[in-house]
């Protein structure tokens, strides 16, 4: 079976299960975790933040920004097929109390400047306020789309300029650095906080990190607690979490298998492809009469697993555990699938 449901799917090599076995390790709620401490040191830097937080998940990374950022009762101005609003439960409304006013940006998922400042609501005596602006790169729905870092520069000046603070969810913010050829921490150079996994094309087997300046850490780090994510001798998947920092440059590799699976998946008939950015593949049904969950039934009998995006999409997401041979055997297993 080739899984390409998602770059979470990846297995910990020998030496991640090396670092976690060996890991020196303390009471990380107490600050005394010495791995913990050089991870969130280290990863401090890449995104050239002060400070950083190790959580379990990087929806707990985006639900502590939330909360860290906001007052109660606040608006979030946000990305209306971003992940933090639709896929993380409804976590600002269950966790923060926070109200979203939603903006659609395009084909590409970023916000533009007027967009912010036309939904910028302002406190007074009968309207809470909009407190925060979140983004997202790359970004999930859109199909992994990296998005420059210009744009992000822009929407963030917009919202600094009202006064209002800027959260990244980066949950593949290094795909992003990646496919621009630039550091992570230019992708991150105007925003206040950032949240990004480990646990997807980096390869560990659990945990994501949440950086920002040292003030707004330490208030996160108090919420990290009161959302259950105050962790004891974690410095054993921290251990992994490390060495998964050194993998930024190897997500080329997935971004090629990709590009590799669309142009040939492109030459199935019915089937119609977007064009990678990063490590997903968004395949379009509707020609072939399926919709997207039958045909994912159709390609896991032949051996390959995705997941349904929406009614006619399924997606594909390369990842460390395939190669370039994987990707091209699971686009003839689809085609031979379909062609019967």
């Amino acid at each position: 079976m080739i899984d390409l449901r998602s770059d979470t799917v990846t297995k910990p090599d020998d030496a991640m299960r090396e670092a976690a076995s060996n890991a020196d390790v303390g009471d990380d709620v107490y600050g005394e975790d010495p791995t913990v401490n050089e991870l969130e040191a280290k990863a401090a830097d890449l995104v050239g933040m002060e400070d950083a937080l190790f959580v379990p998940t990087g929806t707990m990374g985006n639900q502590v920004a939330v909360r860290t950022h906001t007052d109660r009762g606040q608006e979030v101005l946000i990305e209306h097929e971003s992940h933090v609003y639709k896929w993380e439960l409804g976590g600002l409304a269950q966790l923060s109390s926070l109200q979203v006013r939603t903006i659609d940006g395009g084909k590409r998922g970023i916000p533009t400047p007027e967009q912010i400042r036309d939904g910028y609501v302002e406190e007074d005596a009968h309207r809470p306020g909009t407190g925060l602006v979140t983004l997202e790169n790359t970004h999930n729905s859109k199909g992994g789309v990296a998005i420059a870092p210009e744009k992000i520069d822009a929407a963030a000046d917009a919202a600094h300029e009202l006064g209002l603070p800027v959260h990244l969810d980066g949950a593949r913010v290094f795909n992003a650095a990646v496919a621009h050829d630039v550091p992570a921490s230019r992708m991150t150079e105007r925003v206040d906080s950032v949240m990004f996994c480990l646990s997807k094309g980096l390869g560990a087997p659990v945990g994501s990190v949440l950086a920002g300046d040292e003030a707004f850490i330490s208030r996160a780090r108090r919420n990290r607690k009161l959302f259950g994510g105050g962790m004891r001798q974690v410095g054993m998947i921290a251990g992994p979490g490390m060495l998964a920092l050194d993998n930024v440059e190897r997500l080329a590799d997935d971004h090629e298998n990709a590009r590799v699976l669309a142009e040939q998946l492109s030459d199935v008939d019915g089937l119609t492809i977007q064009e990678p950015e990063t490590n997903i593949v968004l395949v379009d049904t509707e020609a072939t009469g399926m919709e997207a969950d039958e045909f994912l039934g159709v390609c896991e009998d032949a051996g390959v697993r995705g997941t349904q995006f929406d009614t006619y999409v399924a997606r594909f997401c390369t990842h460390w555990d395939v190669d370039k041979s994987d990707v091209e055997s699971a686009a003839e297993q689809v085609r031979s699938a379909l062609e019967e």
